[in-house]
């Protein structure tokens, strides 16, 4: 039996953990359901058994007994009700890289065929449709034409400097498609340069991580990158923070410049090339997991908030690396939509305690999850994603 594919430091991480369960007190799906079962520590337990009964020095240790198929297959489920948030590593006093530990774990799981059917549908879509939801590629860039004034040419044009990566969600879901609308009006005002891939553009690849196939990333990842240099761009610029960490993390380096929209805003709005009005408003802000936890931006964004005239920013008891998740991580919405749910629920909850009149994220997946549940609940509150605030405050 071959050792499970993990580094040699992740096999020594397993063996770290001092079963202390801080990660189970700010786990979102622990909190939300009350069940230990979803938490980190049996995760990393049941990890810890396997790998040493696949070791042929430790599998004839008391304990060490290896897990039957069907142990796999119970095991399974748990393991993909969770948002892979990350807040479990933030805490750990061992330093243990749990979030990539669950993603190997995943990957196990998916070789084992024993991951959920569910998820097989992303795979399917991805490689018939090129993008998550199994849409026509051809419309991919159709938000475009629900502008006021679209331009001749909806923004795909043969060479730009910048290339913006609009991303599945953004591209196809009615509520997110806000979002790149304001965010175009915005960079056409601040005269940037800048183009669609249109229908070239695909899937960056980041579901089939969350997924556990990431070995299957491999043609889009080629497909995206040859389709950016193709524009002649020197830059490319993300509004969606799963689509940036994907090309930070598993892209080849090619020398393209590539930027989260919270750090090109906050440039723009440093170099005044963005003509703002004053509308006084108090806003929390929620950091978004793969953008806070997974690439490290939290000043970038609240410097863009505080650059807005007349904007209060009131921040949550968790925010920065404590941020709790708004539960749209994971693929958890097509594993459990009642969890999914009921960590969105304690989210808006602490936000309500603030007392601000809008939540702002920078994340195309916090956006949808917080405004639907708000809007299902009829709550007094905005949900706004931080491209369209700043386009609310253009004076244009």
């Amino acid at each position: 039996m071959a050792l499970p594919p993990y580094s040699r430091r992740q096999l020594l991480e397993m063996q770290a953990c001092t079963n202390c369960r801080a990660c189970a007190e700010v786990c979102p799906a622990v909190r939300a359901s009350g069940e230990a079962g979803v938490s980190a520590v049996g995760r990393l337990a049941w990890q810890r058994r396997a790998c040493r009964s696949a070791s042929p020095w430790q599998r004839w240790l008391p304990g060490c007994r290896p897990p039957a198929e069907r142990d796999w297959a119970d095991f399974a489920p748990d393991v993909y009700r969770c948002t892979l948030c990350g807040n479990c590593a933030e805490v750990c006093p061992s330093g243990i890289g749990l979030r990539r530990l669950w993603l190997g774990l995943r990957a196990e799981l998916a070789g084992r065929g024993v991951g959920p059917a569910k998820l097989q549908m992303i795979r399917d879509n991805l490689d018939e449709s090129r993008n998550v939801f199994g849409e026509e590629q051809e419309e991919r860039a159709e938000w475009v034409e629900d502008m006021d004034e679209p331009p001749d040419d909806l923004f795909i044009k043969e060479r730009a400097e910048v290339v913006y990566f609009t991303g599945c969600v953004a591209s196809f879901f009615p509520l997110a498609q806000q979002i790149p609308i304001a965010l175009a009006e915005t960079l056409e005002a601040a005269g940037v340069d800048f183009t669609l891939l249109g229908d070239q553009e695909w899937c960056c690849g980041f579901p089939l991580l969350g997924a556990g196939m990431l070995d299957r990333a491999g043609e889009l990842i080629e497909h995206n990158l040859a389709a950016v240099k193709a524009k002649g761009a020197k830059q490319v610029l993300f509004a969606c923070p799963s689509c940036y960490m994907m090309w930070q993390e598993h892209y080849p380096a090619s020398g393209l410049k590539l930027s989260h929209v919270t750090q090109f805003l906050e440039q723009l709005l440093a170099a005044g090339r963005l003509p703002l009005r004053r509308r006084e408003l108090v806003v929390t802000y929620h950091d978004p997991c793969d953008l806070g936890r997974g690439a490290g931006i939290y000043q970038e964004p609240r410097r863009v908030l505080k650059a807005l005239p007349g904007v209060t920013l009131k921040e949550m008891t968790e925010h920065g690396r404590a941020c709790q998740c708004c539960g749209g991580g994971g693929n958890l919405e097509m594993i459990d939509k009642e969890l999914n749910a009921a960590i969105a629920a304690s989210k808006i909850e602490q936000v309500l305690a603030t007392g601000a009149e809008a939540v702002v994220s920078s994340c195309q997946q916090c956006l949808r999850t917080m405004a639907t549940h708000t809007r299902r609940n009829k709550l007094p509150l905005e949900v706004l994603d931080i491209v369209q605030l700043v386009r609310a405050y253009l004076d244009i």
